[in-house]
């Protein structure tokens, strides 16, 4: 018979969040995969569980190499555990590549539940939660980042982003250039700890706030785009993006600056700047 793969959600700060079941598993597995094997030993210190099996590391610059051999050990009837730093593995941490290896195997696949730093920000932020979306790390760059961000800017669901302390204040400066300044959005620091903080405002406000330096661990939500009810026909849609392009914005750009602000899909508004290319083409000249 195969083994199973266990996903063990751990805490995001306070230990003592930790389901009991994790310990538990923590005991009985036959190897533990780890994100950090110094971090998960604090851990088992904290929960007063001593590990039977062996502990291996599982991080990203060993993901695509170390899967294989976890997955040999369950072909093979193991148990293993995989554990990250913090939260659910899978999300945003190393876990993906083995549970889609393991299903490819037929291997049974479950999981401790466990704390959220996702699920625990948007219940503090004030924000509307019954319809939301987790958009991960944006990227390092100014460019990706705000390209990133003004894909989703007609986003009616609430945001929910992780972020690195030192990129902060750009991060929100972007959004608030992206969504606007006035867009309602929560900066969640250092959830569970000592230093808990939720800081709640408009992203130009937070984005000032954030300017002085912050710490910690950040999760950031961002209200949905707001309903629209002014109605636009193709022609408005066209000058408008033609405006920004006048104004030195890439049509692409324009394009999805305009689409945002209307509350509209992209290609709503590039369907509309093509046709009315092409009708600009087939008109007789002088017309």
């Amino acid at each position: 018979m195969t083994g199973t793969l266990v996903l063990a959600g751990t805490p995001i700060g306070d230990t003592a969040d930790a389901p009991p079941r994790l310990a538990t598993e923590l005991a009985g597995a036959d190897i533990v995969a780890a994100e950090d094997t110094r971090r998960l030993r604090r851990l088992t210190q904290a929960l007063e569980v001593q590990p039977r099996g062996r502990i291996v590391s599982y991080f990203e610059g060993n993901e695509t190499a170390r899967t294989p051999e976890l997955v040999e050990a369950l072909v093979g009837g193991a148990r293993v555990l995989l554990v990250t730093d913090a939260g659910m593995p899978s999300v945003s941490d190393p876990g993906y590549r083995l549970v889609a290896a393991a299903v490819k195997q037929d291997i049974k696949v479950t999981a401790v539940p466990g704390p959220s730093a996702v699920l625990t920000a948007l219940a503090l932020s004030g924000l509307p939660v019954d319809r939301f979306c987790f958009e991960g790390f944006l990227p390092r760059k100014a460019g990706e980042r705000l390209g990133r961000l003004r894909e989703v800017a007609g986003e009616r669901r609430t945001l929910v982003y992780f972020e690195a302390p030192h990129r902060l204040d750009d991060t929100l400066a972007a959004m608030a250039e992206a969504f606007g300044g006035d867009r309602r959005a929560a900066v969640c620091r250092e959830l569970t700890k000592t230093y808990e903080e939720v800081r709640r405002g408009p992203l130009a406000e937070l984005a000032a706030w954030a300017a002085e330096g912050v710490r910690g661990e950040i999760t950031v939500v961002v209200e949905g785009a707001p309903e629209v009810t002014e109605e636009l026909d193709a022609g408005e849609l066209v000058r408008r993006v033609q405006v920004r392009e006048e104004a030195g914005e890439r049509r692409k750009e324009a394009i999805a600056a305009v689409a945002a602000d209307a509350g509209l899909p992209k290609r709503e508004v590039f369907d509309a700047v093509v046709a009315a290319k092409n009708a600009a083409r087939q008109s007789p000249r002088g017309a």
